[in-house]
């Protein structure tokens, strides 16, 4: 199969919002809200001031070593344990397990040294990853930091897939699609997602996508590692640092947990000041107010921007008077006795979104941080939150984003005399475009309408000669005739169009196929119909194709050599 990209613009698109479009195309309003410009320029800015920032690299590094110390473990039980179903030499290479841990382990040894600086993109740990754009960015952010090794020699960079695990929205992250239809993990158990753990019902749902997979032509190695990941009685964040490892861990991308005790002990101060003084709310109302007089405004902080974790609880910590409750819980606190259980147990804590990237920054040597429109847009909302702990605020780059077309799809679009970029019309104004261009006979009647007015122009003329008050009345009959001469055109071209149904309902169907849900393909389909169907020649287009300081909308249409 060949991978043939065309790249367009996001604004061309009309999809992505008015400070995405100037923050990439460096017009407005939208560079204010920012440090460094996302370019060659920003990044040797970046790195120079990034050094007056110190990073606990040496608690980093060990917590990263533990990690991986424990999943090499767990993979090699895995593997002992299944060694009948794991015989497929793909799978084994896709595992890798002594050629990828040993990339991962250098990336995370250059973590101990000054010049070492990570490229960062975050996301929930999905079920079997979720959404397209899981792949987009872990790719992307993959892409940036070798190119920037490239652009900087003398520098280290490493790509980093940080895991929301403490995100407690079941709904979006225990979802998955998967050829048009919707599968929910329908388990029992509460709090942050990264702590449940794989039970029944995910075996179940694994086991009931089977069929699926098995007919697809690379779909049984990619079960396999599934399989392997979701094991019972491992934690959602295990199961899905096994699986990111298995599919990234041969270009050394490090897979960071932060629900953590030592790296949230490295932001215990952070949170104390949360805690006591609620600072965060406070840096961010001036950047709200100057980004609402012209853009959306995106998040929505509270007092207090912080999750408590314990057991199956993540909840919002509220402040009422001197009292500090966990909502929805029998738990309350004094200033001096939550202030104690902070440094007791760090672990407990979780920063909301407002927090999250601070603290992000605050465990990694960040200087890129990837990420979607939406993340971005809300990103540039906190700026002076980093000032006011002296944590360095990371170059913000968008994400990439794809749109693949089969064979088939490529093959019909093609033959209906589309360019890629109608793709985002919508679906009226490409019906016509369609019919206008097919039919010999002119749909429009324009020029009727104007000779019309002309007419009718002239009458009034001459009928104000006679009364003036006549004058309404001729304009009014204009009025009439000019609509009725629309209706006409509107009937001719549902005429047309009649006789072009069958090109009409396939640019439908392309459409629907295209943006299912009416969403973009990225935000609703799973990476599994497209490695179950074109292996890992899929991802590979993808990384060939990610931009790296110029992100763009990319479409790939597949044909066959």
């Amino acid at each position: 199969m060949k991978f043939n990209a065309t790249q367009i613009s996001y604004r061309s698109t009309g999809l992505f919002s008015a400070l995405i479009n100037d923050y990439i195309e460096t017009k407005g309003t939208a560079q204010s809200f920012v440090n460094y410009a996302a370019s060659k320029e920003g990044y040797k800015k970046a790195i120079e001031q990034r050094a007056s920032f110190p990073t606990n690299r040496k608690v980093l590094v060990e917590v990263l070593q533990n990690q991986y110390t424990q999943l090499a473990k767990d993979i090699n039980d895995s593997i002992s344990q299944n060694n009948s179903k794991l015989n497929n030499n793909a799978l084994n290479n896709s595992l890798n397990t002594k050629e990828a841990f040993k990339l991962v382990n250098d990336n995370v040894n250059l973590l101990l040294k000054e010049n070492t600086f990570t490229v960062t993109t975050a996301h929930q740990p999905n079920i079997f990853t979720g959404p397209l754009y899981f792949f987009y960015k872990i790719l992307h952010t993959i892409q940036l930091a070798a190119d920037l090794k490239k652009q900087f020699p003398q520098h280290n960079f490493v790509p980093v897939y940080y895991m929301g695990s403490e995100d407690a929205d079941l709904q979006e992250v225990g979802s998955y699609n998967l050829a048009g239809e919707a599968y929910q993990w329908n388990t029992k158990q509460k709090g942050a997602i990264g702590r449940m753990k794989v039970d029944d019902e995910l075996i179940k749902l694994l086991q009931n996508l089977e069929g699926y997979w098995l007919v697809q032509p690379a779909g049984k190695e990619a079960l396999e590692v599934l399989k392997q990941a979701y094991q019972k009685g491992k934690t959602i964040s295990e199961a899905t640092l096994h699986l990111v490892h298995a599919y990234f861990g041969k270009y050394g991308l490090v897979v960071l947990q932060p629900d953590n005790a030592q790296l949230k002990a490295v932001f215990v101060d952070v949170m104390e000041k949360e805690l006591r003084t609620g600072f965060s709310q406070k840096a961010i109302q001036p950047t709200k107010e100057k980004l609402a007089s012209t853009y959306h405004v995106q998040s929505d902080g509270r007092d207090l921007n912080l999750f408590y974790l314990k057991e199956n609880t993540r909840a919002r910590i509220d402040k009422q008077g001197a009292s500090y409750i966990v909502v929805d819980t029998e738990m309350r606190f004094t200033e001096e006795e939550i202030v104690k259980e902070l440094h007791a147990h760090p672990d407990r804590f979780s920063p909301n979104v407002i927090l999250r990237g601070v603290y992000q920054e605050t465990i990694l040597p960040g200087i890129a941080f990837i990420g979607g429109g939406g993340e971005l847009a809300y990103w540039m909302e906190l700026k002076n939150v980093f000032t006011e702990v002296k944590v360095h605020y990371p170059i913000l780059q968008l994400r990439n984003s794809f749109m693949f077309m089969n064979e088939k799809q490529t093959a019909h679009w093609n033959s209906l005399g589309f360019s890629l970029e109608d793709l985002f019309k919508p679906m009226l104004e490409l019906e016509l475009d369609y019919v206008k261009n097919q039919t010999k006979e002119n749909l429009a009647l324009t020029n009727h309408i104007a000779s019309l007015n002309d007419l009718y122009a002239s009458i009034q003329q001459d009928v104000i000669k006679i009364d003036t008050s006549l004058g309404d009345h001729a304009k009014n009959l204009s009025l009439q005739a000019q609509k009725k001469l629309a209706l006409l055109e509107k009937k001719m071209i549902r005429a047309e169009k009649r006789k072009q149904q069958t090109s009409i309902d396939r640019i439908k169907a392309i459409k629907g196929s295209l943006f299912p849900k009416n969403s973009l393909q990225e935000r609703v389909e799973n990476f599994s119909e497209w490695v179950g169907s074109y292996g890992w020649d899929w991802v590979e287009a993808v990384l060939e194709n990610s931009t790296t300081l110029n992100p763009s909308f990319t479409i790939i249409t597949i044909t066959k050599e």
